[in-house]
């Protein structure tokens, strides 16, 4: 099971092994308060294409399908996710405002799909 959680939401025991997957840190958060099992930035978006997409909702299909190709390449990174989906429950931890539209969404969708 994979499951999201925004960063600034309070840790749950039955989020079982929590990564961010952001490249960036969420802002104003101390590392001990998200009770991290694990930083993945290079799981997250290129630096390049988080500008272009802006979180502008418009740009969403166009967004997961670039965001796949560059997973397609993280191999490593992404069979480490799916392991970890394999052992018991996997919450992707992200801090966009936008719960619907970023990187962690189009990460589970892809996760889900491979």
């Amino acid at each position: 099971m994979i499951k999201l959680k925004r960063a600034y939401e309070p840790p749950e025991e039955e989020d079982g092994f929590r990564v961010l997957v952001d490249r960036v840190w969420p802002r104003g958060i101390k590392r001990e308060a998200l009770a991290l099992d694990l930083w993945l930035k290079e799981i997250g978006p290129s630096a390049q294409l988080r500008k272009w997409f802006g979180h502008d909702p418009a740009k969403w299909p166009a967004f997961c399908e670039r965001y796949q190709a560059e997973l397609k390449e993280k191999k490593e990174a992404v069979d480490l996710l799916k392991e970890k989906r394999a052992s018991g429950t996997l919450t992707l931890v992200f801090s966009a405002r936008d719960t619907e539209h970023n990187n962690a969404v189009a990460l589970k969708k892809y996760l889900e799909s491979v």
